[in-house]
């Protein structure tokens, strides 16, 4: 079984105008927002390195500004997993050495879209991506079911590479595995169960509120799990309107419970 001190709870991003009132104090500035969230969670994801390349400063910032045993864990560009260029993968990882100077980099999480199948190119690719970016730890997201076979699984403990289970509507091309781990390391995102919006703008596809029982399912699942892992990072991505912060907090008290 999963002890419950191997959770490590936190969300996929902090910096949301939505959160103030929900989550944040009324009249919480954005450059506020990290210390208040970092007195709470010992971990985030950081979303904006899908969409830019890493800040160094803002990423010495964070460091500082976090406890000791704070991890942060950073979506790969957008060019890298969606384009396929694989040609800024050295100036990534490059620009994320003050997270590591500080101990503090969990890893690099590689998330691939629905349209990314698992066909002999994307095979060749991801393994190209995955020797690209070795530097680090990595995880891999997959969105589509033909990556839900054995081999997948073989490749990413092969590779000594975490492979994210996320929490999704069961929809018929949806990449929807049983809990599982391929290194020390299991990964959990809780995106949504709203099958009538994850077809939706981003806005709509992450409005989805997890309740209580819906919780408890999703750690009695995992807690049940015969392998053994060092760790289980669990992110709620779910960040409308603050669902996915109070989630999280609801999260890590159940887990106190235990």
């Amino acid at each position: 079984m999963i002890a419950p001190g191997k959770f490590i709870v936190g969300t996929s991003g902090y910096s949301f105008e939505d959160w103030v009132g929900p989550f944040y104090p009324p009249g919480t500035k954005d450059r506020s927002m990290f210390d208040h969230y970092a007195r709470h969670f010992q971990t985030t994801e950081l979303n904006f390195t899908f969409y830019s390349m890493p800040f160094p400063r803002t990423l010495e910032s964070l460091a500082r500004r976090s406890s000791e045993g704070f991890s942060f864990w950073l979506k790969a560009h957008g060019d890298i997993t969606h384009k396929h260029d694989l040609s800024i993968c050295d100036e990534f990882i490059e620009d994320l050495s003050p997270l590591r100077i500080h101990n503090k980099l969990a890893g690099v999480l590689l998330q691939f879209p629905q349209s990314f199948r698992r066909t002999i190119e994307n095979r060749k690719f991801l393994a190209s991506a995955i020797d690209a970016m070795k530097a680090v730890p990595l995880a891999v997201e997959f969105r589509h079911k033909t990556w839900d076979v054995p081999e997948s699984y073989q490749g990413l403990r092969d590779r000594d590479v975490a492979c994210v289970v996320p929490d999704e509507p069961d929809l018929p091309e949806l990449y929807h595995p049983r809990p599982l781990a391929t290194n020390a390391t299991a990964y959990l995102r809780l995106h949504s169960r709203d099958a009538g919006k994850w077809y939706g703008s981003d806005k709509e596809r992450y409005d989805y509120d997890y309740s209580e029982q819906e919780l408890r399912d999703v750690l009695t699942e995992w807690s049940n799990q015969p392998f053994a892992v060092d760790r289980v990072y669990a992110f709620f991505n779910n960040c409308h309107a603050g669902h996915a912060a109070a989630n999280a907090v609801a999260f890590k008290k159940i887990l106190e419970e235990m």
